[in-house]
């Protein structure tokens, strides 16, 4: 079967069942669900946010050995660098709570033959993919642990942030969401042209883990590669300088960078969707 056919199964007029009303009652509904197996799995919840909790303390002890003996790094101090660590958990555990079902595109679900049955139902593709994970516990875990720890950075930095702020901060945790998002979507999407992109995923999600430190400490070459083609700044060190010490240099770019990436990202997913035919097993 290639999409075509599906597509034309699934083609519903405008404002049909598949309007974004219906979508949002969906999100609603299964993200319900979701919270009330959490309340069911409970252990599952507690070691998810216990492992990120590990990992943040232990790169925030590296980071502190580090200053044992420099008293800044590339003109950020302990608590700055403290600060730029959990504030970069935020959009990747928002991204983590709703889209981390895209790992099983790219790792199964166009190589198995399985990513038909997305096709052949009334509703959005990537909103049913997406959908099998709604509120996945890691992601609430690792929410939590970076709050926790921007908040306690803050607190030692004598930072107050006005409503203004604070509203514009949720925005650019948003826009930050959105980026590492669609940054995983084009990978997850490659996998219609290879079969399987788990690889290239997996790359470009350790290259985000760059921007958990001063950028100013890398050379240009790799900064640029994580301000435009992969565009990681905008999740985390942009929004940081901002809240630290008010640079706005990039800031402004955030929304338009954030519109790129969404639009390109999904425009390759759509034509690899629109490409896809049944591998079998």
């Amino acid at each position: 079967m290639t999409t075509q056919d599906a597509g034309r199964m699934t083609t519903e007029p405008p404002g049909g069942r598949s309007g974004p009303l219906r979508m949002l009652r969906l999100t609603w509904y299964l993200s319900g669900v979701s919270l009330h197996r959490l309340t069911e799995y409970r252990l599952d919840f507690l070691l998810g946010a216990g492992s990120f909790a590990v990992r943040l303390t232990l790169q925030a002890v590296v980071v502190g050995i580090v200053f044992l003996h420099v008293p800044t790094i590339g003109g950020w101090d302990y608590y700055q660098v403290l600060f730029l660590l959990g504030y970069s958990f935020l959009p990747r555990g928002l991204d983590h709570l709703f889209t981390d079902q895209l790992w099983e595109v790219g790792r199964k679900l166009v190589q198995r033959g399985e990513f038909y049955r997305y096709l052949i139902r009334p509703v959005n593709p990537l909103y049913l993919v997406l959908s099998e994970r709604f509120c996945y516990p890691d992601g609430l875990g690792e929410l939590l642990t970076g709050l926790f720890t921007a908040g306690f950075a803050a607190s030692r930095l004598g930072l107050h942030l006005t409503p203004l702020r604070i509203a514009l901060t949720a925005g650019l945790v948003v826009c930050g969401a959105l980026i590492h998002s669609s940054v995983k979507l084009l990978f997850a999407s490659l996998s219609f042209w290879t079969t399987t992109s788990l690889s290239a995923m997996t790359a470009a999600n350790d290259i985000a883990d760059f921007t958990r430190y001063p950028m100013d400490i890398y050379h240009g070459p790799l900064r640029w590669l994580l301000t435009w083609p992969l565009p990681y700044a905008f999740t985390s060190y942009v929004p940081a300088s901002y809240l630290l010490f008010g640079s706005t240099r990039y800031l402004w770019w955030t929304p338009v960078v954030t519109a790129v990436a969404v639009a390109v990202s999904y425009r390759v997913w759509s034509a690899g969707v629109a490409r896809y035919e049944t591998t079998g097993s």
